[in-house]
């Protein structure tokens, strides 16, 4: 009978802690976040890269793959074009 109190306190526990740390949630924001902001995908490693995948696909399946469906784009700052004549063409 004592087991099966502490036993059931435990789990109330668990999912109290589950509820509030909501790990699967932070889990999902990082990989999104990740996906969105990271950029280069080259700067963090194929290891790297499978995790991020992964997560991403395991916590936010539909909108992984709308992202893997979608063409990559690739954004780039305009780098400026430097005038060599721009002593003669000054005002």
């Amino acid at each position: 009978m004592v087991g099966v109190v502490v036993t059931a306190a435990a789990a109330l526990a668990a999912g109290y802690l589950l509820g509030r740390l909501r790990p699967w949630q932070r889990l999902g924001d990082w990989a999104a976040d990740q996906v969105r902001f990271t950029g280069t995908w080259a700067r963090g490693g194929a290891g790297r890269q499978a995790v991020v995948v992964l997560a991403h696909a395991v916590t936010a399946p539909r909108t992984s793959w709308r992202i893997m469906r979608a063409p990559a784009t690739e954004t780039q700052a305009p780098v400026p074009v430097r005038d060599p004549d721009w002593l003669a063409n000054r005002t």
